[in-house]
């Protein structure tokens, strides 16, 4: 197998090798956890949801958070989210690759997590450790509101991931920038490196299809 030099592949390449610890970027609303689902079904890693560790009652972080991680990451497979900043030096070190969603932000990302924080609410749905999304009103008082969260944090993946890429030259990271390429890669790519396969079948689907007119390339 050729040394992967640490170039930031496209939604197109082949991966070059199968993964078997993965970690998902993007930010709030892009979509992370459920990409993270899909990955583990393809590649047979346990899916750890990140918050799910993080979260205690009321909200209050867990004191067991980070020695969660360091257990759950010295399997030899698992998926995840790449999230909190005391999990993701640990989550840089074991992962062999990194999928990073970069959807754009206005007009997809924005209006998920809006949709989704509204719905939660409504429906007063159970999250991590019983808790459920605060009042709406909340985004007036506080700033780590969910919704305030991904504005404020909505570039900073464009300096995180090249970092990451600094400092752990061994990670295969993907680039996707819309849903259909999130799609079209899980569902051929990333099961053709899983089965050992060589090229993508994403060429050719990119080839006849084209990136959508309206997303920026």
């Amino acid at each position: 197998m050729a040394e992967y030099t640490g170039a930031m592949l496209t939604a197109a390449d082949a991966l070059p090798h199968r993964p078997r610890r993965v970690a998902v970027a993007g930010v709030s609303g892009t979509g992370k956890t459920t990409l993270a689902a899909r990955i583990a079904a393809v590649t047979d890693g346990a899916h750890t949801e990140i918050d799910a560790l993080y979260h205690g009652p009321d909200w209050v972080p867990r004191p067991e958070f980070l020695d969660d991680v360091l257990d759950f990451t010295s399997a030899e497979s698992w998926t995840t989210e790449w999230q909190y900043n005391a999990a993701r030096p640990r989550l840089g070190e074991r992962a062999d690759l990194i999928v990073w969603l970069d959807l754009p932000f206005a007009r997809v990302t924005l209006p998920r997590v809006v949709r989704r924080t509204i719905r939660r609410r409504a429906r007063r749905e159970q999250l991590w450790n019983g808790n459920v999304e605060r009042p709406l009103w909340t985004i007036l008082t506080d700033p780590e509101h969910i919704i305030r969260w991904a504005i404020a944090t909505r570039g900073v993946y464009r300096q995180r991931i090249p970092e990451l890429e600094r400092l752990h030259p061994h990670l295969v990271i993907v680039r996707l920038r819309s849903q259909r390429e999130a799609d079209a890669w899980v569902a051929t790519t990333l099961p053709a490196a899983v089965r050992g396969g060589h090229g993508s079948p994403m060429d050719q689907r990119l080839h006849d299809h084209g990136p959508a007119a309206s997303e920026p390339r």
